[in-house]
């Protein structure tokens, strides 16, 4: 039976795959057009409505009269998106002059990819982050060209919060667009950002799910159930379940379980309503790396420079080392077909999560010249976080089509309203560590004093935010297109914070509570735009600029007092620019996606400059570049092969600033090539092979010209890992997938701390056996 969508344009902007609703559409009447662009202060797209009003009206009659399933070759292109699901990205991925990854949800599911950053190993040019010395970040750190990026993490076009894992089990599709992209989502998205779009009900009966064995002993199961309740209306539900270690490292157990209901009402009408939520926990083990030993490890004793690596299976915490995260979020979404050109929609939401972690990492080594390897011994160190993150937010968003003077315009202009929390409290009490043996760490080695209690002391901060933005898409003629936008957002910043005294602040006793509180307030303006050729229907080639803006305490709403941190409200916003020139083509029958791209990203004002040494008067300086080119693949070579690779340099360099520090902070972590290849082919009805690569150039810690290395690992070494997958097709409801992956069991490092001295071990050669249900 073919696989079938409606061929109108979503109302969302997303690629509606053919069990999602927003693959519907009716026509409606426009008797409410004029009333409901009245309210949303937008005469333009309303007078230009009004002109066509008897000629939509009457389309709009007949096209509801139609049937609205129809067969669409789209279909049989699993790998391949047609749109970005920003319903502020109007066109076709084609014509939309920005670089924009969309990773499906067949891509997924044939890698066994279980989490985001499992899922962003589909594009290049994205690196890990473990932390900052002793310690580990939590939940999805990484950097994308460059730049920090794990701020700038949406859920279906708004802001998702804390420090959680992110899993898949409830993703239809991945959208990753670089370049500054102030002008799309606001504040703080200096290198773009990651918008992953929710599954939704649609009226077709269908259920699915998954039960999966790995090699680190971990159970994994999913289900998707959707059901059609009436004419209009439908129910679905996704679950997720999992218990057991890690691959590569099984000593890190975690527990995860969720859920995630939502109803439809009026599917297939022209006002659609969606209620939806997501309830996630996770309860488990944190990881606090292991010691770079061996691994490009510098230390001035020479025995340690010819010492072995140690077991990817050591533990360096505790018993006591604890890991649980909440997280909730329910969301409502109403679109609106004003006529037959025209969609609103208005998206509220409530989320909430909450981190209650006790992690032992590591830090310096000793190890006496001289002595056997067995006695030598790494610093360890207690962190605690508890923290809570909040978000409330309002979208409201108008797409319309219409002629003016003779031109075709394509508009999406909308009003957001967000209030962003997190709220830290300090815990003491975590015990007194020990060192640990090197190459025998003991978890049940002696933790005196461990009793944690709050001690009063936290830092509240608070983000609140009103946008209006408006963009526009001019067709000139059938080969031209000029498009523009901009956003204009006012923020108010504030960090309420409870410290303890010290002795300089005498009289006041050593130990008391003292307040604080530091604000700030500032309007942003970030814009873009581009111009767009087509030489052809299936090509264009295009030329675009965008800006961003990334104000003090952006990322954690922690403004900070002291006048040489960047964080300090006397600071102005980092300035981000992009240009790009890039190329994009559909070939073989529009079923493959290439494109290429040339990009110069600039960031000003990053760090504070000591510029007046006598009043200790801090400025601004610090001017980064990072440019390169970018090359992608996606969809079909065949009506069986399917492919999704990328290809990117990148060159980051300090070219304004003063410091070892400055140039150091500003290019680390930054690769100068990635790549990564995924490819299946089917071999008839019963079975699938395929598999792919992935590729990342050195990593270095250390940059600037002439800086001491210090101890530790100085980079990461380049490495290419190969995966790959076989499926066989039991019947047409069950099939079984067996993914390998690290064919070649090679060793390499995925993340190193800033000091050196600590890291993550990729996984090395393991396998996950799944079963695929379909009914």
């Amino acid at each position: 039976m073919s696989k079938v969508r409606s061929t109108g344009k979503s109302t969302t902007g997303n690629t509606a795959t053919p069990q999602s609703p927003r693959s519907l559409r009716v026509q409606p009447r426009l008797g409410q057009s004029l009333l409901a662009l009245a309210a949303f202060g937008l005469p333009l797209a309303g007078q230009a409505q009004a002109q066509n009003q008897t000629q939509a009206q009457a389309q709009a009659g007949k096209d509801a009269r139609m049937s609205e399933i129809q067969v669409n070759a789209e279909a049989d292109v699993p790998y391949k998106a047609e749109k970005a699901s920003s319903p502020k990205l109007t066109q076709p991925l084609l014509d939309t002059t920005q670089t924009i990854t969309v990773i499906k949800k067949e891509v997924l599911r044939e890698q066994g990819a279980a989490s985001l950053l499992d899922a962003l190993r589909n594009t290049p040019g994205i690196t890990l982050q473990l932390g900052e010395n002793g310690n580990t970040s939590a939940g999805d750190t990484f950097q994308m060209r460059g730049f920090s990026t794990q701020s700038s993490i949406f859920i279906d076009g708004i802001r998702d919060l804390g420090p959680v894992s992110r899993d898949v089990f409830n993703i239809e599709q991945i959208d990753v667009s670089r370049g500054p992209a102030g002008t799309d989502v606001g504040r703080g998205a200096a290198a773009g950002y990651i918008n992953l779009v929710t599954k939704l009900p649609s009226l077709e009966d269908a259920t699915s799910g998954t039960l999966g064995y790995d090699s680190g002993e971990k159970v994994r199961a999913t289900g998707d159930l959707n059901h059609r309740l009436g004419e209009n209306s439908a129910l679905r539900i996704n679950v997720m379940a999992e218990d057991g270690g890690q691959m590569g490292r099984k000593v890190i157990e975690k527990r995860s379980k969720a859920i995630a209901p939502s109803l439809a009402f009026g599917l297939g009408t022209p006002t659609r309503v969606y209620l939806y939520s997501q309830h996630i926990r996770q309860d488990g083990m944190p990881d606090g790396g292991i010691p770079a030993i061996g691994s490009s490890y510098f230390h001035p004793n020479p025995d340690v420079m010819q010492s072995p690596r140690v077991s990817m299976e050591n533990y360096y915490g505790y018993n006591s080392d604890y890991e649980k995260i909440d997280a909730d979020m329910a969301t409502v979404k109403i679109e609106h077909q004003l006529g037959a050109k025209s969609t609103l929609t208005n998206t509220s939401r409530y989320g909430k999560s909450k981190m209650d972690r006790i992690l032992t990492g590591v830090n310096a080594l000793t190890a006496v010249n001289g002595t056997a390897a067995n006695t030598w011994t790494v610093a360890r160190s207690r962190q605690s976080v508890l923290q809570e993150n909040t978000i409330l937010a309002n979208n409201t968003n108008l797409v319309s089509e219409f002629t003016l003077g003779g031109l075709g315009h394509t508009v999406s202009s909308g009003l957001e309203f967000m209030s962003e929390e997190q709220f830290t409290p300090t815990r003491v009490g975590l015990g007194t560590v020990s060192n640990a043996n090197l190459y025998n760490p003991n978890r049940n080695d002696a933790l005196t004093a461990y009793a944690p209690v709050l001690n009063g002391v936290f830092s509240k901060g608070s983000t609140k935010t009103a946008a209006v933005y408006a963009f526009d898409t001019i067709k000139l003629n059938e080969q031209w297109q000029i498009n523009g936008g901009v956003r204009v957002e006012h923020y108010n910043t504030e960090t309420n914070a409870a410290a303890l005294s010290v002795a300089a602040q005498a009289p006041i006793p050593v130990g008391t509570l003292l307040g604080s509180h530091l604000e700030k307030s500032d309007k942003l303006v970030s814009w873009k735009a581009g111009a767009l050729y087509k030489p052809n229907v299936d090509s264009s080639i295009y030329l675009a600029y965008a800006t961003s803006q990334t104000p003090p305490g952006s990322a954690n709403f922690s403004l900070s007092a002291t006048p040489s941190n960047i964080a300090s409200p006397s600071m102005e916003p980092q300035k981000t620019t992009n240009v790009e020139l890039g190329g994009k083509w559909d070939v073989i029958q529009k079923k493959l996606a290439l494109n290429a791209t040339l990009y110069r990203t600039e960031n000003k004002n990053e760090f504070p400059v000591l510029e007046d040494p006598v009043a200790m008067i801090y400025a601004q300086g610090g001017n980064r570049r990072v440019q390169g080119i970018e090359l992608g693949a996606v969809g079909q070579i065949t009506r069986d092969w399917n492919i999704i690779a990328g290809f990117a340099t990148m060159d980051a360099t300090l070219i304004e600033g003063a410091g070892t520090n400055l140039a150091g902070t500003a290019t680390r972590w930054s690769p100068d090539r990635s790549a990564n290849l995924w490819s299946t082919y089917k071999i008839g009805d019963k079975f699938t092979i395929g598999g792919g690569v992935r590729y990342m150039s050195e990593q270095k810690r250390v940059v600037a010209p002439g800086a001491a290395i210090g101890t530790g690992a100085p980079s990461i070494a380049a490495y290419t890992v190969a995966d790959a997958v076989v499926s066989y097709n039991i019947s047409k409801l069950v099939s079984l997938q067996l993914n390998v992956y690290n064919l070649t069991d090679k060793y390499y490092v995925a993340a190193l701390n800033n000091g050196g001295s600590r890291i993550s071990i990729g996984a090395e050669r393991s396998a996950r056996l799944t079963a695929n249900f379909a009914f």
